[in-house]
């Protein structure tokens, strides 16, 4: 199921599923979507705050905002305003058949907002967009959009998934299938639940920050050992921030799988921040180093 592409005067509604976002990132990011001929909501408690101050509000209001966003026929898309820690506290307070009923649109954030990236394509079957967020530096940051990553979220809004370059190979191939994945902790995180991840017959996107190579052994391991691998096409690797050199683990836990491997993707935490259209078609190709999906029309891009 593929949502339509988003034209000027479409209303989008930002929701805070995750951290608290600081009011004048989120203030700045609002401007730069209207720039963009958007109408832009705001949920009621996005600037709520409680006790655990890493979370941007009471799961319950966090969780009804995200809920009425997709359940208005107004709003063609909810982008999630920044990443942190708590989306996943809201999956089970989430009315499934309600926003199933609402049909599908865009969903779009990164690092924890994984957790809503895997959950929509099990439970709503929706393709989702894994990109830079409103209340983040790269987008409302005093500079201006990072560049890159502006047109990068501009491109894919429109329809159009832009190839991706990276720049190591650690198994060679070609490879094609639906886009699943995102954060690393989050996906390793989400085993033994309702929402445990699967790449059966997808190409894997993995990316994470600030972890340590052993414990991104850890979590593979976990995700390997849960079978989340079986029958897995090919693995795209994003950004490793502050992970020390994570790419000998790397090698070490997903070379084996015998399926191409493209590294060094500028997709997921760090500048540029690279959008990917997750539950949509993509092609891994260690020849030209690059991951590229569907145009428009549905045939690969460039």
């Amino acid at each position: 199921m593929q949502q339509a592409d988003l034209r000027p005067g479409d209303t989008v509604a930002i929701v805070a599923p995750s951290g608290p976002p600081p009011a004048t990132l989120l203030r700045e990011g609002v401007r730069r979507l209207e720039g963009l001929g958007l109408k832009v909501v705001v949920g009621a408690h996005v600037l709520d705050r409680q006790e655990l101050d890493y979370l941007a509000g009471a799961d319950a209001d966090r969780a009804a905002d995200l809920q009425a966003a997709w359940c208005d026929p107004a709003v063609r898309a909810v982008f999630c305003c920044r990443g942190g820690y708590g989306a996943g506290r809201l999956l089970g307070l989430l009315d499934w058949d309600a926003m199933r009923a609402a049909g599908p649109k865009v969903l779009l954030g990164s690092s924890d907002i994984t957790a809503l990236h895997n959950a929509f394509a099990i439970e709503l079957g929706v393709s989702t967009l894994h990109g830079p967020m409103p209340a983040c530096q790269l987008l409302a940051g005093e500079g201006g959009p990072e560049p890159l990553s502006w047109a990068s979220l501009q491109a894919a809004l429109s329809g159009v998934q832009e190839s991706v370059r990276g720049d190591l190979v650690l198994v060679p191939g070609r490879a094609e299938g639906e886009l699943s994945g995102g954060n690393l902790s989050l996906l390793a995180s989400m085993c033994g639940t309702r929402w445990q991840p699967s790449f059966d017959g997808r190409l894997a996107f993995l990316e994470d920050v600030g972890e340590e190579p052993y414990r991104i052994d850890r979590m593979l391991t976990q995700l390997l050992q849960a079978g989340a691998f079986d029958g897995v096409r090919g693995i795209a690797l994003g950004s490793w921030v502050e992970c020390g050199d994570p790419y000998p683990v790397l090698r070490d836990r997903l070379a084996p799988l015998g399926v191409p491997v493209l590294a060094g993707l500028p997709a997921g935490h760090g500048s540029p921040q690279m959008s990917l259209w997750l539950g949509r078609l993509g092609v891994i190709d260690t020849e030209s180093c690059s991951l590229s999906g569907p145009n428009r029309d549905g045939e690969r891009a460039p």
